[in-house]
């Protein structure tokens, strides 16, 4: 599953909360379809608040909170949904959950653009499992992994790494995502694509990698559960100065800058598929864009890769007590 989903069976779980899905015509255990119910006093909202007058009306006394796991950019879609709603999240009192203060700096932002900036704001961060620690797994100094949505900057990933092959002609990059956003793979020599995967397969490759390949400045991560739960078995990130990923990581050894070269790259190539790449990387690398990540992976490689483990703010019974409290109060 991707971040968001993965975060709200986690928390709905931990909580013992019912989870009503607009699509579902069943019930399947907690999760359910839309029905009126009075009698719930708490109601969270998953992303979209065009969902608040379907919410008033099935569940007339509960308290709402929307819970943001996206950027919110003035002008985008997501932002006109939250406008389109702006006299109804003030009536209702809606509270605005955060997934990072990070996203919450840039929602409250946001917010003010559109006149709405009196809405109450409150981070709580995505859980990772409680059972996430290092084990004693060997770490193969050839092996990178590469683990989200493809659009998080995997066509960049790949033009780096051919550069990363051809210096560290043993280098091997494993790729996985949560099954959207699905593209036609490009076959290079050292990448194996995986596809979807249960999360406990992902654990293990992550695991035994030298680190997390993640040079992802495409689309900010507004928490980064590739970020945690990485560095939660013991794995280090090597990424950019993008989004959340200082907040969540806490470690610069494991973030770059971004440059306005790497930006400018991109922004010529974002429409080019992988495979008519290659040629534009190979002049990229001639002129050291991809020098920085080779030289982080050559030290890494030599006794220089940064010790991590779990971080206790992303715990998952620290993250549902927040909840508690916050649907409590």
């Amino acid at each position: 599953m991707g971040g968001t989903e993965a975060t709200v069976t986690r928390v709905a779980d931990a909580l013992d909360a019912l989870v009503a899905q607009h699509n579902r015509t069943d019930a399947y255990g907690r999760y359910r379809a839309p029905e009126k119910n009075p009698s719930v006093t708490s109601v969270v909202i998953n992303r979209d608040s065009r969902a608040l007058p379907q919410v008033r009306e099935l569940y007339p006394n509960a308290r709402v909170y929307l819970w943001l796991h996206d950027q919110l950019k003035p002008g985008s879609k997501r932002a006109g949904w939250l406008a389109s709603t702006a006299d109804l999240l003030r009536e209702l009192g809606v509270t605005i959950v955060c997934v990072s203060d990070s996203q919450r700096r840039g929602v409250e932002a946001a917010l003010h653009t559109m006149r709405i900036g009196d809405l109450p704001t409150r981070t709580i961060y995505n859980p990772i499992d409680d059972a996430l620690a290092p084990d004693d797994s060997p770490v193969d100094e050839s092996k990178l992994v590469f683990f989200s949505s493809p659009n998080k900057g995997l066509k960049f990933t790949l033009d780096a790494f051919r550069e990363l092959r051809r210096r560290m002609p043993d280098l091997r990059l494993v790729v996985g995502n949560p099954g959207y956003k699905v593209r036609k793979s490009v076959l290079i020599d050292g990448v194996e694509y995986l596809g979807p995967q249960p999360q406990a397969r992902m654990h293990a490759e992550v695991r035994t990698a030298l680190c997390t390949f993640f040079p992802n400045f495409v689309i900010p991560e507004t928490f980064g559960l590739v970020f945690a739960e990485s560095n939660a078995v013991g794995t280090p990130v090597l990424t950019h100065d993008c989004g959340a990923a200082v907040e969540v990581l806490g470690d610069r050894s494991q973030i770059l800058p971004v440059t306005v070269a790497d930006r400018a790259y991109e922004v010529l190539l974002s429409h080019v598929s992988p495979g008519w790449r290659a040629g534009p990387a190979r002049v990229a690398a001639s002129l050291g864009m991809f020098d920085v990540y080779a030289e982080r992976i050559k030290v890494w490689r030599e006794g220089g890769r940064p010790r991590v483990g779990p971080d206790p703010r992303f715990r998952l019974a620290a993250i549902a007590d927040q909840w508690r409290a916050l649907l409590a109060g």
